[in-house]
């Protein structure tokens, strides 16, 4: 099977803060690589250029946008926030007061993503420790610790999801287990010989997850048992990316480390339709595929790899554009209109249905306009929609919000540095830091 998905495979073929007073200019690494990537040659609206979009296009005067309403989230128990990958225009109070400040919540290095669920904060480091942390009563709920002794020197990666109470778990050891942290109880807990490696997604009573071989799985989330498995084409050499799946409510998408995008019926688990993003079938160490996290939106695929940000027809998988702006992260959308950074860090949105841009601009050279100072480098570390306004955190503790437009509405600084990446929960602003600490900010 993995032969023949080969061989049709082979046919379709920053740095942060601001001016020298403030700080802001800090933290001046860039840790997003390169790498070439190719899909369809025939669909239409196809970039053929590898240059990488840097051109200023400045917003119409009589331009008016329409965005969602912001909305009030009490629940964070997916990674990416939903099943579809894609974050809301969110509610926040924006006060930049300090609600809450935790203890260190662990002494270990801890996953980049934090989850929320009943007042209830969870985060697990590389022990394999997973912590349950209540903010209603500003403590320890519960710790878990699933790894037995012969395990200890191991480090973990754990890949969460939460619902009603359970936390589904799997890891880069093989194990993947289910635990009732209301009642502190282990529900199951199975083997399997390769490790997980992506997110995993909650349909009814299905859980869908992949490993390291690039094999989809999908489990029977009230047991753990294996209802399907897919191959899909093994690397040789494993790199950065982690294998992404969105699903929608008929669809289950997932993009592997090989640059292989498929669409599968979530029900059958027939194969609808896959494309190849990746630049080259050769595995040669300049060819590993590197990409964004896949949102899917209103029938489309919102991807980005190496070189190209691309729009995807969910129904057909064929490429609706294809443009050399690659973006840092998965995009905000928001009633149609896409906000992205690109890996040059240029603010590019577009335009409802079409792959026109509005307006683009480089971040550094409107924050050194901003403060008056010459441009440097911006280490990125997220950006989401919030109040209709578009926040871009940097690592080293600094917003810069930028209204709708693209100006930018001010500069603030964070009582601390963000090792986690943030989430909004009833209108307050959730990280841990450094220390790992949490900060509840209002």
């Amino acid at each position: 099977m993995k032969l023949f998905i080969i061989l049709l495979a082979v046919f379709f073929s920053y740095s942060c803060s601001f001016d020298d007073k403030t700080g802001i200019w800090k933290n001046n690494n860039n840790t997003f690589e390169v790498e070439d990537a190719s899909v369809f040659k025939d669909f239409k609206n196809i970039s053929t250029t590898n240059s990488l979009f840097n051109k200023t296009i400045t917003l119409s005067e009589d331009f008016e946008f329409s965005l969602d309403e912001p909305i009030i989230s009490k629940l964070w128990g997916d990674n990416f926030y939903n099943k579809n990958n894609n974050t809301k225009n969110f509610k926040y109070n924006d006060l930049n007061q300090i609600i809450l400040k935790t203890k260190k919540l662990t002494k270990n290095k801890t996953n980049n993503h934090i989850l929320f669920e009943n007042d209830n904060l969870f985060i697990n480091d590389e022990k394999g420790n997973i912590v349950v942390y209540s903010v209603d009563t500003n403590s320890i709920l519960t710790k878990i610790n699933f790894y037995k002794k012969n395990y200890k020197k191991v480090k973990k990666n754990l890949n969460l999801i939460i619902e009603n109470n359970i936390i589904y778990v799997t890891d880069n050891i093989g194990y993947m287990y289910a635990y009732n942290y209301a009642i502190q109880k282990l529900i199951w807990a199975k083997k399997y010989k390769v490790p997980f490696r992506s997110n995993i997604k909650i349909s009814t009573n299905k859980l869908i997850t992949s490993n390291q071989n690039n094999d989809l799985f999908i489990f029977d989330k009230l047991n753990g048992n294996l209802v399907k498995q897919i191959p899909s084409e093994e690397t040789v050499i494993n790199n950065k990316f982690i294998n992404n799946i969105a699903i929608s409510e008929d669809s289950i998408f997932y993009l592997n480390t090989f640059g292989s995008l498929y669409s599968i019926n979530i029900n059958s688990y027939k194969l609808n339709w896959f494309i190849n993003l990746n630049k080259s079938l050769d595995l040669s160490l300049s060819n590993i595929f590197s990409g964004s996290d896949i949102v899917y939106y209103k029938e489309k695929i919102l991807v980005s790899t190496n070189e190209h940000f691309y729009q995807i027809d969910s129904n057909s998988g064929s490429v609706i554009s294809k443009k050399n702006y690659p973006s840092l992260f998965k995009p905000l959308i928001s009633n149609d209109y896409y906000f992205l950074i690109t890996k040059n860090n240029f603010l590019v949105t577009l335009k409802p249905n079409s792959d026109d841009i509005i307006y683009s601009f480089e971040i550094s050279q409107k924050v050194a306009d901003f403060v008056g100072s010459k441009k440097k480098k911006l280490e990125i570390k997220d950006l989401m929609l919030i109040n209709s306004s578009i926040f871009v955190f940097l690592n080293n503790a600094y917003i810069i919000k930028f209204n709708v437009k693209g100006d930018i509405e001010e500069l603030v600084k964070l009582p601390s540095d963000l090792n986690s990446k943030p989430i909004i929960i009833d209108s307050s602003l959730l990280y841990l830091n450094n220390k790992n600490k949490l900060y509840v900010i209002n």
